[in-house]
């Protein structure tokens, strides 16, 4: 990801009040932290995203949340692409994943939907997979009868406390990803938990 080019960076969620700073939503928080640390306003509403443009170290960024919920969000994302000229290569995606324990993050270059719904609305859209992801671990419920009501509730008091750092670094992980590459960001943060990483991060 780092061509001379446009970048799309998607962050998943549900829109509205009643799923904010739900589990589900770790991606729009990362967007909405990034786009606050490099004053980029994200105040233009079309192709059912929210998002905003802006210039990163002299790059183009585009920053969105798709305003569909989150099994709907391949067309909106897709829409929006095609608006900017932009293909799979320049698109960035973030999301949360329940098979990762949370507070820790993987990044891949292209795979399957490992069961999110909003990564296989993303890839029916496009009719692939081989686009970055950065998946931020929210961890597992008990039982798989409780996954949706899971994801859909906010953190516990324990994730709480750690959850900003959580956001912040993932911001750290995609501007690297913007800028040195994903094997540069893979060595620094992938698979790692907060206390193993030590990224010297710019609050």
């Amino acid at each position: 990801m780092s061509e001379d080019s446009a970048q799309l960076i998607v962050g998943l969620g549900n829109p509205g009040p009643a799923y904010r700073g739900t589990r589900h939503n770790i991606g729009f928080m990362v967007i909405d932290r990034l786009a606050a640390q490099r004053r980029i306003s994200l105040n233009k509403e079309q192709f059912e995203c929210l998002f905003g443009v802006g210039t990163i170290e002299g790059r183009q960024v585009i920053l969105a949340q798709p305003m569909t919920f989150m099994n709907l969000s391949g067309p909106a994302v897709w829409n929006l692409a095609r608006f900017f000229n932009l293909d799979l290569k320049h698109l960035l995606v973030v999301h949360d994943d329940i098979d990762i324990v949370f507070g820790k993050i993987k990044i891949k270059r292209k795979g399957g939907d490992g069961g999110h719904h909003g990564v296989r609305s993303l890839m029916e859209a496009w009719g692939s997979g081989a686009f970055t992801r950065l998946r931020i671990g929210i961890g597992r419920p008990q039982t798989r009868q409780e996954t949706k009501a899971y994801v859909l509730a906010g953190f516990d008091a324990q994730q709480e406390a750690l959850l900003e750092d959580v956001v912040l670094t993932a911001r750290d992980a995609v501007e690297t990803i913007l800028f040195k590459g994903v094997p540069e960001a893979m060595n620094r943060f992938h698979g790692k938990t907060i206390l193993e990483r030590n990224v010297g991060r710019k609050l």
